[in-house]
Order: C-alpha cells, then structure tokens, then sequence
C-alpha cells in the first residue's frame, strides 16, 4: 500500500527538478561587467601599442665589478644621490692586508736601488787599498829575492830555486794587478745595467701596489656618471634595492644590485608591432593611458626611436596577444601636468596615425 503513493512521489519530485534544471539552462546568463573599463583611443585612425613609464636616463642596473660580502648599504629606496656619491662597500680585509705587503715589497725595492746609489761605501776603500799596498810589498819583495839569488854563483843555486823565484815574481805581479782591480771596481760604483734592473724592481712592485689599490677603491660601488644626459649635475632617484649588509654577491651579467634613474623627466617606451611599422612615422601625436585608469590621460612627445627591431618582451597579459612577434621601441616625453606617474607602470599608448596617411598622400 505504502508502496504504490511513494513511487510516484519520487518521479513527481524528479520530473519538477529536471523541468527547474532546463528552465535555468535556457536562461540568458548577464553580461560580465569588466572591473575596469579598457582604454579607449581618443583617434579615429590609429596605432596602438603597449608602453612602460622609464626615467630619463632609464634604468640604470647597478652591479658590482668583485665579488664579495657586503659591508655596507649606504642608501635606500626613495634617496637622491648624485653622480659619484657611494651606493654599497664590499668588505676588503683581504685586499687591505695584500696592499700592506706590497707596500712593503715597494719599501724594500726603493731601498735596495738606493743602496746600490750610495756604492762604493766609504769604509769599503781603505782595505782595497790596503789589499794593494799588500800586493806591492810582496812584489817588490819577491823581486829582489829573484834578483838576489841570479847574483849568487851558478854553483850555489840551482835551477829549480830560480824557476820558484821567478814564478814567485809572476804570482805577485798577478795579485797586484787583481788587488788593483778590485780596488778600480769598487771606486766605479754600480754598474748601469744593475741600477736599471732594480729601477725595474721598483716599478713592478709600484705597479702590483697601485692595483691593489685600485681593487680597494673598487670595492666601494659608486652612482654613475653620465657625460650623454647632457647635465652634469643628473641627480638619480633610487628605485629598487636589492642588496642586504652580510649579503654575498657576484659578477653575474645583468644582476640589479642596485636600480637608478632620473625621475624628473619620464618617458614612455612604446612597443610597435613589425605589423605596425609601415603606418608608423616620428613625431606622430598621442596620448597615453595608466592601467587601470580610465579617466586619465597625459599628452606624449616624440623623443626618437630605436632603430633595431627586438623581440617582444614586454606583455599585457591580453588572451589574444601574439608573443612571436618583433616590435620597434619609440620613445615619447610624458606631460605629467603635476599628477605622478611610477617608473614601470604600464600604459595603454594611442598614435594618431592620420598624420601617417597625410604624410604619404
């Protein structure tokens, strides 16, 4: 009994969910609203390409020229620092002690190129002199032995005696004449080749102190100085700091230890597709738009543009944005008009490309 009402309750109860299913599937969902309005060109004829906020002098990527541990940052995100003025110092015990062993080397190189300056020492000539007055003696004396012994009889002397007393006269003769030398030598002084040996000595050792010196003054990493800006007096504005005190850091290419640049003046890099580059002409007029803001607008102006096509790199995030594609990099000054702009933002940038067709007709 129980049976035959609970049966067809339960295909009731499927057949009213299965008709409230088909019901919401044939319902219109509502259109999405985005969260923010796109930008829109304000141009009836066109390009349009994506562009990033830079400084004047754009990014400057600061790095180090040694590897080592950092000992000091001595600036942080938001100062203004001048060309010159010092960034981050590496630790250079090690560079500070081989400099005071190299100064020792120089010390003891200029001393030994003094010292050979200053020969003969005045109290090296009297023995020499002595050492030849010796020599003398023994000469004359060994001279009239020689001749002594030839005056005796030819019986009383033999043959052998004369040949000794004779070879005697030759031996003193020799030393003489090596005492003399010796004497000659050591009042010559140094010999030119020796002094221009240790000048040598000298300049190597000057030469291995200065580069340790140089390695020193290279441990302290300083802002850049920029002759092409066309002021000297370029003040950057530090934009990023990626470097900690304890910190080991290298050599490697392309590593922002440090990011600068000169936020006084921005610009707008715009990306222009290969596609594009056939309706594009310098000094085109535009706009530029921030992300995420419909309702602001800055006026652009023509600055110059790179001549060398690059991959593109720089992505909006678009679902039908093509990635396999070159683009030509214009840039334009930015009229900020007293609103603030931050260096990377990204801008939806808008040419008015009718000057193009002007221009061609």
């Amino acid at each position: 009994m129980l049976t035959r009402y609970i049966l067809p309750l339960i295909a009731l109860a499927t057949l009213t969910f299965a008709i409230l299913q088909m019901t919401k599937a044939s319902q219109k969902s509502p259109e999405a609203v985005p969260p923010v309005e796109p930008a829109e060109s304000p141009f009836a004829k066109q390009l349009a390409g994506a562009g990033i906020v830079e400084p004047e002098t754009e990014n400057l990527a600061i790095g180090t020229n040694l590897p080592g541990i950092v000992e000091q940052v001595m600036v942080k995100v938001g100062d203004t620092v001048k060309p010159g003025d010092p960034l981050f110092r590496l630790d250079g015990r090690q560079f500070q002690a081989e400099a005071q062993i190299r100064e020792a080397n120089l010390a003891n190189a200029k001393a030994q190129l003094e010292k050979l300056g200053q020969l003969p020492r005045p109290e090296e000539l009297p023995p020499l002199v002595a050492k030849v007055s010796e020599a003398e003696a023994t000469l004359e004396d060994q001279k009239k032995q020689y001749e002594r012994l030839k005056r005796i009889s030819s019986g009383a002397a033999s043959e052998d005696e004369l040949t000794r007393r004779e070879q005697g006269v030759e031996i003193a003769k020799a030393q003489l004449e090596k005492a003399l030398a010796e004497l000659a030598l050591m009042k010559a002084g140094t010999w030119e080749y020796d002094k221009l040996i240790s000048k040598s000595v000298v300049a190597q050792a000057a030469a291995s102190l200065a580069q340790t010196k140089t390695e020193i003054t290279r441990l302290t990493v300083n802002a850049p100085r920029l002759k092409w800006t066309g002021n000297a007096n370029t003040e950057y504005r530090v934009l990023q700091v990626n470097v900690r005190p304890g910190e080991y850091v290298g050599t490697t290419a392309g590593q922002a230890l440090i990011v600068l640049g000169n936020v006084g003046q921005l610009y707008v890099r715009v990306d222009i597709d290969e596609n594009d580059i056939p309706r594009f002409r310098p000094n085109l007029p535009g706009v530029a738009q921030p992300r995420g803001n419909e309702n602001a607008r800055f006026k652009i102006k023509f600055v110059r543009v790179e001549p060398y096509v690059i991959p593109k790199r720089q992505l909006t995030g678009a679902p039908t944005e093509r990635v396999d594609t070159r683009v030509l990099q214009v840039l334009y000054a930015i009229d900020l008009e007293g609103r603030n702009l931050y260096v990377g933002q990204q801008m939806d940038v808008f040419l008015n490309s009718e000057h193009a067709a002007d221009e061609r007709r």
